[in-house]
């Protein structure tokens, strides 16, 4: 740990928050039905779309109605992605010919990218054809991301109304949501990526000759030499600017944006990793500017950002440390675990984009967290198992930590005694309901799927690892399916009938089960009336509230992951230094 890492640190989130204010901003203003002058031109366009789809922008829904609208548009999404997948043989743009992906893999996927999740199974240049990333793949990842922000706005618009039986236009929400915010800036950032060497392009794949020769025994003994090298193409950039804008992650290729042709330079990479947590950051400016009161918004952002700070330190730490073993040996643990990290990257950013992809339900990887210390790779398992709430996904993660926001101010009302309230509704016991179960379903289900994949043989067999590591292999995957992420251990065989099944439901449980309950408070907050303020009101914007909500959040994610983190990674970690 030094000076230049906690520099590098300070800027990216110094540069992230200047980001995020005047795109929160924007976004208020674009969900408000007043997009500024200069993305007026889109306007034309939106209402065809309306016009097409038959839809009256000017006709609100309820909760239900809402919700319906959502899940069906959603699973349509999985059933073209899923049939799309199967028939990629006979489709167009397949120069490779990679025939139709197995059913259960194909399902997984269809699943994992309709639910903004992006977990893979697969290695993209060997599985999926130019076709299938683009209008399958790539359409999901704006959509997908679309979804979570619609789903957000009625919560947000459940806080401002008074006696309301609507809650907005899902249509509406979402057409607004990819074609004044995700589109633009992901045209932006596809442009930015070209010009630093991400490849866009149509080629067949390039055999390159190398310029000496490789060596190798195989496992049989046999003598293998290699001389050329498959190097795989495709429209890569314009799929990479909105899997990291959107919190999608979903790789183009295998190793993702450890791939060369992915992440090519130090500055693709700060770009990317900062369009990780640009539009959840953004989000909080959103929601204070809404609800009339931007001290509100930026609260929110402060628990995220000092939660995403001490997540980050320990992570660094943990990986700047190095491997004790390694030092025993005589091995410099200077500049720290490089195992499974890039050198163009080393350890700050790696461990900076392993707890940014992790804090937000983003997924994509530029080092291998699996070759992470135990402690370095607990890091990011214990933000997806606090349920993102720290930025999150765009949309899920925000109303993810009202969620917990709302929790927060119903314990402090017990304490002293009074109704609990938050901006001016109160929280009855219908709405403690509902965001308990936004809050424990998906902690439940992770512990629930980690079970099952160490009692069943079908799971057991899946693990490389005997021992601890095995255990934090599967903990690991079943966090990261459940809560919507996407990364990997890169350790497991997940390609299996058992994960692929087991893994479509978590994800299914992660997304939807939350989402509706979600809507369902935003009715309930619509239909109330303004509460005044009065000194028993607990502020929601102070220092003090901001603490409260944090403690919440660490204190459900310590009751309920502790037991199982100490048989994981806490015990390979003593493994590791006794």
């Amino acid at each position: 740990m030094n000076g230049n890492g906690v520099l590098q640190m300070a800027l990216y989130v110094a540069v992230l928050l200047l980001m995020a204010w005047p795109l929160g901003i924007y976004m208020a203003r674009v969900y408000e039905g007043g997009a500024p002058r200069w993305v007026r031109f889109l306007g034309p366009l939106e209402r065809f779309i309306y016009r097409v789809a038959r839809v009256r922008p000017d006709q609100e829904m309820g909760w239900k109605r809402y919700a319906v609208a959502m899940l069906l548009f959603n699973l349509l999404g999985l059933a073209t992605v899923y049939l799309i997948q199967r028939a990629q043989g006979w489709l167009p743009l397949n120069p490779q010919g990679l025939g139709p992906v197995p059913p259960d893999g194909a399902l997984n996927t269809a699943v994992s990218f309709a639910t903004n999740t992006n977990w893979q199974d697969y290695g993209g240049e060997s599985t999926l054809s130019y076709f299938t990333q683009m209008t399958a793949l790539t359409v999901q990842n704006f959509v997908s991301a679309a979804t979570g922000m619609a789903v957000l706005l009625p919560l947000i618009r459940g806080f401002v109304r008074r006696t309301a039986q609507t809650v907005g236009n899902f249509w509406v929400d979402l057409t607004r949501s990819t074609l004044y915010v995700l589109l633009p800036l992901a045209l932006v950032l596809a442009l930015a990526l070209v010009s630093q060497g991400v490849i866009q392009n149509f080629k067949s794949y390039v055999t390159a000759f190398l310029v000496e020769p490789v060596t190798y025994t195989d496992a049989g003994g046999k003598v293998v030499t290699v001389s050329e090298q498959t190097l795989p193409m495709g429209p890569a950039a314009s799929q990479i600017a909105i899997k990291q804008l959107g919190t999608n992650g979903g790789g183009f290729f295998n190793v993702n944006s450890a791939h060369p042709f992915e992440n090519p330079t130090p500055l693709s990479n700060f770009l990317e990793v900062i369009a990780i947590l640009l539009i959840p950051a953004a989000l909080c400016f959103t929601f204070g500017r809404m609800v009339g009161d931007m001290k509100q918004g930026g609260a929110i952002l402060a628990a995220m950002v000092i939660l995403f700070v001490l997540f980050l330190a320990g992570c660094w730490w943990a990986e700047a440390s190095g491997n004790p073993r390694l030092t025993r040996l005589g091995v410099d643990p200077t500049p720290g675990n490089m195992e499974g990290k890039e050198v163009r990257f080393g350890v700050v950013n790696s461990t900076l984009w392993a707890t940014a992809t992790t804090a937000a339900s983003n997924g994509s990887v530029n080092s291998m967290h699996d070759s992470y210390t135990p402690l370095g790779g607990m890091v990011p398992m214990i933000l997806m198992k606090l349920g993102e709430p720290v930025f999150g996904g765009v949309g899920s993660g925000l109303y993810g930590m009202l969620a917990f926001a709302v929790v927060t101010v119903f314990i402090a009302g017990v304490m002293v005694g009074r109704t609990p309230e938050y901006l001016g509704k109160k929280i009855e016991p219908f709405d403690m309901k509902m965001a308990a179960i936004v809050v424990l379903i998906p902690c439940a289900m992770v512990l629930v799927c980690t079970a099952l994949g160490v009692m069943c043989e079908a799971g057991r067999s899946s693990i490389s690892n005997p021992g601890p590591h095995g255990l934090t292999q599967v903990l690991y995957a079943f966090a990261s399916m459940t809560n919507n992420n996407g990364s990997a251990f890169a350790g497991l065989n997940a390609n299996t009938l058992f994960y692929n099944l087991l893994g479509s439901v978590a994800m299914i449980v992660g997304r939807y089960w939350l989402a509706v309950p979600i809507l369902a408070l935003a009715g309930s907050l619509a239909r109330k009336k303004k509460v005044p303020a009065s000194v028993g009101t607990l502020a929601t914007h102070t220092p003090l509230f901001v603490g409260l909500l944090i403690s919440v959040i660490l204190l459900v994610g310590a009751l309920t992951f502790l037991p199982v983190l100490a048989l994981g990674p806490i015990a390979e970690h003593f493994q590791m230094i006794k």
